[in-house]
Parts: C-alpha cells; structure tokens; sequence
C-alpha cells in the first residue's frame, strides 16, 4: 500500500473554510470552502456520466475558476487527468488524446467549437456538466502518493511529444520543496499570469490549497494587468518567463515594487544577465529556477540570501532534490541529471523513453550546466538545440518533420534566433525540391503547427551543413 494523506482540500476547507482560495482581476474571490464544495459537486455530476476511478479525463481550458474546479473534481473521484495546451492545432491536440488514451474531453465553454472537431468519444463543457443532476457517490477521502493525478505532454526532441506523468506524490514534494526554500507567510499571495496546463501554472494552483495560501488567477498575462495586480493587490510572489520581466521592468518604469512583492519566481530557460543585472538594479526581487514538466515545476531555485550574489544561477537543489552533472572527460559542462520524490516516475505509455531518460530514479534531463565551486548550478544550454520562445518549448526536429512532409521541399534545418520580445524564435533554412514560395509554406504550416511554433523567417539554401555521420549540424546554419 502506497501512502496517504487526507485529500488536500477536504484537509484545507477544514482549517480555513473562509480563507480565500482563489482571486481574479474581477473581483471575484472563492474561499476554501467554496472551492471544495463546488469540486465535489462536480465530480458527483462527472460520475454521472460514467467518470470513476482511472478514467482518463482531457482538459482545453484557459485559465479560469470552472477548471480549477474541474481539476479537483477528478481528485475526488480518482480519475486522471490529461491537461492539454490551447495553442496546439488539432493534428497536435489529436495525437496527445489518443496518446494518453483519453475517453472523455472536457472543455472551457469557449472552446466548445474547437474541441467538437477532436477524436473523443464524449465531449463536454464546464456548463454543460453544471446542468446534470449529482450522482450519489463516495468520494476520495484520502489521496494515495504513489497515484496518478495528471499527465502533461511535453514536446519530445524526436518530434513527438511525451505524456509525462506525475502522482500526487510528486505534487506534494514539489510543494514542500519551494516552501523549505521561499519560506512561507501567512500573508502569501501567488499571482499565476502562466497558463494553468502548463506544469508551473498547475504546480502553484495545488501549493495553494496544500499551503492554505490564496493565488491571484489571470486568464493569461497582460502586462498592464499584471502590474496593476503587484502595484495593488498584495501579491507577494509571482510566478514569470524573462520576457514577462522585461515588458514589466518597462512598465514599471522609475516606480517601485510594494515591499509585499518578496519573490518573482523566474522560469522558462536561462535569463539574460543583463535583465538580471536590470531588475536587481530596480530592487525587483527576481528569482532565478530550473525545473521541467518532468521535476513537476521548479527543482533548482536560487534561495532569497544568494539572489543577488548568486546572478545568473539557477540556484541550488531543492531540499529533497539532487542533482548530479555528467561530465565529458575534463570539461566542466556537461548533461545536467535530476533524482527526487518530485520527478516523474515516467513518461505514459513509453517504454522506451523511460528506459533512455531514467535510471535508478536519475532522470537525464538532456540540458547542459556546470556547478561552481559552492555547488550553484548554471544551465548553459537548455537541450542543446532547443528553442525557448515567451516560456515555450520548441523543438526544431518537430518543424522539420511538420516541412520535410511538404512534397516541394527536400529538407529543412531549423534554429532558434535572437528575439528582444520573445528570447527566441524559430527560423528555417530550406532545400527546395521544387519551386515554392515562402506564402505557400506559410499557408501548408497554419494548421499543422502551433502558431508559437512557425518559423518567422525562412532562407532557401542550396544545402545543409551536415557531418560526417549525416547528422545536421544545426550550429552551422548561418542567418
């Protein structure tokens, strides 16, 4: 028998039934009790449609209450869920349903349309599930560690992406590792501008109820929000990617931060030191992290006393993290391996990825970083030739397989570029194997690619540079 604890929210609206749970730029505030309540009367309304235990449940949502709603509702009931990225096309969002095995598609009212277009058997929005009658039914009174609660797709470097899998267990352990690190106050406000389907959105939606700690929920990040929301509505951290620190570093111009603000938690690949060096300058209290969908969020964070010393590390472990680099003969970069309760036992329905990523719990991140001489960990290079673009994984081998598909083109290399607004973004080099024009690839891309994911630019060469193995060498295409 695995272990158990009480189920985290029953456990939270016992002890602060009128603490607030969630807040929204709206005004609105749902309380603990709230929260809970309304999670078991949806999961009583999902039974009655056929939703138990193990059921493997997709979710299309933005940010918003009915799906956090939602999220806990499966909780109680056992069942999984399988939270899928809106800004994937269908082909993309099809491929992970049938991946995870998904039986059942729940969706924001919003995007009722969209997802009638998806290959799943049942397919209902949040209102749509408000309206059943409750099913009389026990729910989950315990949460056992070991199960699994949710499964995010992370893009995989062979073009398809990998359900990564995470129990409640690594849930609880990513919680009490960032609060051994940042520390707890009774005071404590999240602000979440990232998307919830996203491991750090989720992560810090589940560290509320574990912490009886409120989170201020926006639908997606805009800056003047943002900034209204640090400025007045005592948040006290914040979770962020660099390009978010950089349009709020402008639109906070000569003001300052109120002193409440204690921690922007920065994540999404490695900083820019001259932002770091930016926001240290202006007193913004940005903290450098390091963590993957498969570390269920944050597992090398920079602690509050080596913020400013420390610019540009990640940081250390977290307390029940560790972290080993494997290094290639006398160089001291080298691939950067991860072992804790947080990290994913593995990836579903992959034998093989498992066998190739994790050995012995240690999990090969496929990053690159040194540590120095006080054990600080640097991530010099995050998956070698991967794009990071507003936060965004992407990788190149997926939108050369999405062009070599094109009958006009023979091959294709892509790379990341420099981006003042986005840190990066895709570029593509082309083999022609007939005439084309960069109108029609555009046009062949619309549907088959996420829109964060199409080139911005595309060179047509006469060859790629390729080494003696005939692997391309992506570092020698020049723009």
């Amino acid at each position: 028998m695995s272990e158990t604890i009480p189920h985290w929210l029953t456990k939270q609206a016992d002890l602060s039934p009128n603490h607030p749970a969630i807040e929204m730029d709206d005004g609105t505030i749902i309380t603990f009790r709230d929260l809970k309540e309304s999670s078991q009367r949806f999961a009583r309304k999902l039974n009655q449609l056929g939703i138990r235990k193990g059921s493997h449940v997709g979710m299309l949502s933005v940010n918003q209450i009915p799906m956090l709603i939602a999220i806990h509702a499966l909780s109680y009931l056992g069942a999984v869920g399988v939270l899928l990225n809106t800004r994937l096309t269908n082909d993309e969002l099809n491929y992970q349903l049938e991946d995870a095995n998904v039986s059942f598609l729940l969706t924001a009212d919003l995007l009722k349309e969209q997802a009638s277009m998806l290959h799943s058997d049942v397919i209902r929005s949040f209102t749509d599930i408000e309206v059943l009658q409750e099913k009389d039914t026990v729910l989950e009174s315990e949460l056992h560690l070991d199960a699994v609660f949710t499964i995010i797709y992370t893009s995989g470097t062979t073009g398809f992406p990998k359900g990564v899998v995470h129990t409640y267990g690594n849930h609880w352990w990513s919680a009490m590792g960032s609060a051994l690190n940042l520390g707890l106050n009774k005071h404590d406000k999240w602000l979440i501008p990232l998307p919830i389907f996203h491991v750090s959105g989720l992560s810090t939606s589940i560290k509320s109820v574990i912490y009886g700690m409120p989170i201020y929920l926006l639908e997606k990040f805009d800056v003047k929000t943002v900034h209204h929301a640090l400025m007045q509505k005592q948040v006290t951290i914040a979770s962020v990617v660099t390009m978010m620190v950089q349009r709020l570093l402008d639109e906070l111009g000569e003001a300052s931060y109120p002193k409440e603000l204690r921690c922007m938690l920065l994540g999404g690949g490695p900083a820019p030191k001259a932002l770091l060096e930016r926001a240290k300058e202006r007193d913004v209290p940005v903290f450098q992290s390091y963590g993957m969908t498969e570390t269920a969020s944050q597992i090398v964070t920079l602690s509050p006393k080596d913020a400013l010393e420390k610019l540009g590390s990640a940081g250390k472990p977290l307390f029940p993290a560790q972290l080993k680099i494997e290094r290639q003969a006398d160089d001291s970069i080298g691939e950067i391996f991860v072992k804790g309760p947080m990290v994913t036992k593995g990836y579903y329905n992959n034998k093989n990825a498992n066998e190739k990523t994790i050995q012995e719990g240690w999990l090969a991140t496929g990053d690159l970083g040194y540590l120095d001489e006080q054990g600080y960990l640097y991530v010099v290079d995050r998956r070698k030739d991967l794009i990071i673009s507003g936060g965004e994984n992407i990788y190149p081998s997926e939108i050369e397989g999405v062009l070599s598909g094109m009958k006009q083109i023979k091959e294709a290399g892509v790379v990341g570029r420099e981006d003042e607004t986005w840190g990066q973004v895709p570029i593509a080099f082309i083999v022609k194997e007939m005439e084309v024009t960069v109108e029609e690839i555009k046009t062949y891309l619309l549907t088959r690619l996420a829109k964060y994911k199409q080139p911005k630019d595309f060179y047509f060469v006469e060859e790629l540079p390729r080494n003696a193995s005939n692997k391309l060498v992506r570092n020698k295409l020049i723009h």
